[in-house]
């Protein structure tokens, strides 16, 4: 097996590989940034990136997009407007890729039905779309290991949720180890960059900020003041403490969250002591909270709406990325179908 992998054994020794995707669906808000996008601009500096935008895997649950070459286009805008840098990290489009769909057809032959029938997230999907219970949803962690291990990823940054997915990733690159007795796909390990994962709430006062939970509950970077204002203001609370160091509810507790990674410390400090002393006014601490995330999303709109007009870098940038994934991907496949015996 020395023979087939070469130098990417030394490479992946000294500057070790990430791989990891966010399907298009939707803009990105402050949850898709505190939970990934600051680990990913991190993560560019020190290891070998692969940032890809999930277009196969969003057709599981959008089979029918209304604008998915907008979807996309919105998604890499939003990558590069939050940080990453091209140069350093590969940012490509995982349908650029179709070495990727061939891995997941290798692994699917070795996939089995009953251990892709108990992951939790197709128990889950199942429940919110009975209409639409299809093969690729069954299928989705066999894709999501072909991700991983078409670039011999060794660390893959998840939040809770992904966490069955990596360990069948594990599986599903050991099973193929086993099968034809080679010492070919690393076990990628969950990595986070060392920082505690930050679960960022909706405004809906219950859950974590998502796309599917409705417009109003998240954030999104690419905002405007005034819909952030309107956002945050019908943010769901309480009826207010009435005993000093009265526990929060869940409501308040999302508020004070939301609040602790946009605000500065003093400013949470003189809510908290509010709230402890039965003095909070929680319009007030809307209008403050409102006014924060204006100024930390400023920045990030700036950029979106100057990146958006510029359709040349955006080609190049594709462009650069789909042929620096190709190159680590057709190598895998290459040397895949040498170990299956096809010629």
């Amino acid at each position: 097996m020395k023979s087939l992998l070469g130098d990417l054994e030394g490479f992946i020794i000294f500057m070790e590989t990430v791989v990891s995707g966010i399907r298009p669906t939707g803009s990105l808000h402050l949850g898709n940034y505190f939970g990934a996008l600051r680990n990913f601009i991190n993560m560019q500096n020190e290891q070998n990136c692969f940032f890809f935008i999930a277009d196969y895997h969003s057709l599981t649950t959008h089979p029918t997009p209304i604008d998915l070459y907008g979807n996309v286009r919105q998604i890499l805008v939003e990558y590069l407007a939050a940080g990453i840098d091209p140069e350093k990290a590969t940012i490509y489009v995982q349908s650029d890729v179709p070495e990727v769909a061939e891995l997941y057809l290798y692994l699917n032959m070795n996939a089995y039905i009953g251990e892709l029938e108990r992951c939790t997230s197709f128990k889950d999907k199942i429940r919110q779309q009975p209409q639409n219970v299809n093969a690729g949803l069954l299928t989705y962690p066999t894709l999501m290991a072909a991700d991983i291990l078409i670039h011999h990823a060794t660390k893959v940054p998840v939040g809770k949720d992904q966490e069955q997915h990596l360990e069948i990733t594990r599986t599903f690159g050991n099973r193929f180890n086993r099968m034809y007795n080679v010492d070919y796909f690393p076990e990628p390990k969950a990595f986070n960059f060392g920082q505690e994962l930050i679960k960022i709430p909706g405004l809906n006062g219950s859950g974590k900020m998502g796309k599917s939970e409705g417009e109003g509950n998240a954030i999104y970077l690419a905002d405007e003041p005034e819909a952030i204002r309107k956002k945050v203001m019908k943010a769901v609370t309480d009826a207010g403490p009435t005993v000093p160091n009265q526990p929060k509810s869940e409501p308040i507790q999302n508020i004070f969250q939301l609040m602790k990674v946009v605000s500065t410390n003093e400013t949470l400090s003189f809510f908290e002591e509010q709230y402890n002393s039965c003095q909070i006014r929680y319009g007030d601490m809307k209008k403050q909270l409102a006014e924060d995330m204006i100024l930390f999303t400023a920045p990030f709109r700036e950029r979106i709406i100057a990146i958006s007009s510029d359709e040349a870098y955006l080609s190049k940038v594709a462009r650069m990325g789909k042929e620096k994934a190709q190159e680590s991907a057709a190598k895998c496949i290459q040397e895949v179908r040498e170990i299956i015996g096809f010629r």
